[in-house]
């Protein structure tokens, strides 16, 4: 069964410190974690700084060990990345997940392992029956095949907001994330 300590390590790696970028709509993000997400969470836990609200000097304040313990709360528990038997799958699943969101990372993950040869529906929920798959398939085949499949999506992602920027439509600007998230899907 795959762990979660293990795990972690990537995410960290990809996301690094404390950002402030225009073009992410997540605003700034300390360790992968958003103040739009941190806002979202319904309740003052990322209150970091103690001062009753959720704002911009929670994610500047945010230590690591911050960052480790929302990350375990919000996107392992939940989906129940310790039942992959592939730790290099976990990885890889977690580390998209927190990038991407779980349904697209869950979606990508579905496709690759029908790639593989086996036949599952990609509705982007993770449960028996795709945990179940992923233990069927080689874990270097469903890497390849997963990872080609973030690339994908990240590339239909900075296509899809250059077309509405030619359009004149006010949208971020992704193409200043390629090198990073293909580094990323590649990883």
């Amino acid at each position: 069964m795959s762990e979660f300590d293990i795990a972690i390590i990537p995410v960290l790696q990809h996301e690094g410190g404390y950002v402030n970028n225009s073009n992410d709509p997540g605003g700034a993000t300390n360790y992968g974690i958003s103040l739009r997400w941190l806002s979202k969470q319904g309740d003052l836990a990322g209150d970091i700084d103690n001062d009753g609200d959720i704002d911009i000097d929670d994610i500047k304040q945010m230590s690591m060990n911050d960052a480790i313990a929302l990350y375990h709360q919000h996107f392992w528990e939940p989906y129940q990345y310790d039942s992959i038997k592939s730790q290099q799958i976990a990885n890889k699943v977690f580390d998209l997940t927190v990038n991407m969101g779980a349904k697209q990372s869950h979606k990508l993950l579905q496709r690759a392992l029908r790639s593989s040869g086996i036949s599952i529906m990609d509705d982007g929920i993770l449960g028996r029956i795709s945990f179940d798959a992923i233990s069927r398939v080689k874990e270097n085949e469903l890497l390849a095949a997963y990872r080609s499949e973030a690339a994908g999506f990240y590339r239909s992602l900075i296509m899809r907001n250059a077309a509405l920027r030619e359009q004149g439509i006010q949208v971020e600007d992704f193409s200043v994330f390629k090198k990073g998230w293909l580094n990323r899907a590649y990883a």
